[in-house]
């Protein structure tokens, strides 16, 4: 599981679309109480962050529909509580894009 903390125009259309994937099972993971992943470190980061995450969300959103993909999956704003700047992060910025180039995809680092 992986939020990035690059920009989501950074992203190839795998990463793009993957995270806009575990977004959404992130944000069911802490809404709904769920057991699975509630101690994973990406999880653990976003409780009390819900709004950023709406937020990372809606970004993620805005570049799928700039390259022309379909969005059916809107996050439930009212739900968006906590605070609205993610500050915590699992991996730094550097090793991010580190782990992106090691991948080959097509991600503009």
């Amino acid at each position: 599981m992986r939020i990035w903390d690059l920009p989501p125009s950074n992203l190839c259309r795998q990463h793009l679309l993957g995270e806009h994937r575990e977004l959404h099972a992130l944000w069911s993971i802490i809404t709904k109480n769920k057991k699975a992943y509630s101690n994973h470190p990406e999880t653990l980061r976003w409780k009390g962050k819900l709004h950023a995450l709406y937020l990372r969300h809606e970004a993620l959103v805005r570049e799928m529909q700039k390259r022309g993909y379909n969005h059916h999956s809107p996050l439930d704003p009212l739900l968006a509580t906590g605070e609205s700047r993610q500050d915590i992060l699992v991996t730094s910025i550097d090793e991010q894009k580190d782990i992106l180039m090691k991948k080959g995809c097509n991600c503009k680092i």
